[in-house]
């Protein structure tokens, strides 16, 4: 599985910004997919997932109620929604692919997309 993430870039603290993570393959809606992020100087964390079994999503506490993922299972796309943005969401966005839970472990991993949100 090849996963290419697009739609990071510059947005004021408030605004929005939605990613996508294009996964290649005809296996996509088995997979559960989640949204990693990674802050300069800090250590990539999950952000949220959207299970491949029953579509449930899963969210970090610093995101939830501000960001939503959804799955395109017939276009092999995974969407991350992001509103509200404040300057602490600034990080390289990575999505992954994984055979089991939200908890992973995930196998496969795009090369991340950057979002910058400015003050």
């Amino acid at each position: 599985v090849q996963l290419v993430e697009s739609g990071g870039g510059l947005v004021q603290a408030g605004g929005s910004l939605r990613l996508s993570c294009a996964a290649s393959g005809r296996t996509f809606s088995t997979y559960t997919m989640g949204w990693f992020r990674r802050a300069p100087g800090k250590a990539r964390e999950f952000a949220g997932a959207i299970t491949w079994y029953d579509g449930s999503t899963n969210y970090a506490d610093s995101v939830k109620g501000r960001f939503t993922i959804s799955r395109d299972n017939a276009k092999n796309t995974v969407y991350l929604q992001m509103n509200s943005l404040k300057p602490e969401d600034t990080a390289v966005y990575y999505c992954a692919a994984g055979r089991s839970s939200y908890r992973g472990p995930y196998d496969y991993w795009g090369q991340g997309t950057q979002v910058t949100v400015s003050t």
